[in-house]
């Protein structure tokens, strides 16, 4: 706590404690107050509210059809624009060699399985989840996750299929 010797000095010279000080400040504000202009027509806002509510103001509907059609009018040169611009980046692109989607028909992903060579039921858990790791739509890039998700059904019914067809061998 700060000895009276210590209490801050305002620009007057005089030496004030913080009560003191916080006395002036407020004091100060108040003046700062009525110093400001203030609003010659009083507004109530509650009064505007329930006269809009009320009905008796109106709107010259075309009036307001005119103002919704103008700035209907400027948005959609401001959107045209837009889309311009963006044309003209996308032409400025350099187009990178096109991308090779992986395939969804069964035969193809029955490939990468290896569904073509015999197995036992140990290894389907094995193919489903090797297949998920490097084919799960959470794993790939966003554009590809649509083509991930059916990828990843088909495997699932291949496998399941396979899986049926060796159970039913066994039996046998």
């Amino acid at each position: 706590m700060p000895s009276r010797q210590e209490e801050a000095e305002i620009g007057t010279g005089n030496k004030l404690d913080f009560a003191t000080l916080l006395d002036d400040l407020i004091i100060a504000s108040e003046k700062g107050e009525e110093a400001v202009a203030r609003p010659s027509i009083p507004f109530d806002y509650l009064s505007v509210a329930d006269e809009l509510h009320s009905g008796r103001i109106k709107v010259a509907g075309e009036s307001v059809a005119a103002e919704y059609r103008e700035a209907g009018a400027d948005l959609a040169a401001e959107f045209a624009a837009l889309l311009d611009q963006a044309k003209l980046a996308l032409a400025d692109e350099e187009h990178g060699p096109e991308e090779k989607l992986p395939p969804i028909d069964p035969e193809s992903i029955a490939g990468e399985l290896g569904l073509d060579r015999p197995a036992k039921n140990a290894d389907f858990g094995r193919m489903r989840r090797n297949f998920a790791f490097s084919n799960h739509p959470d794993r790939v890039a966003p554009h590809l996750r649509q083509r991930a998700m059916i990828r990843m059904q088909v495997a699932n019914m291949l496998i399941d299929e396979a899986k049926r067809r060796a159970l039913a061998g066994a039996r046998r």
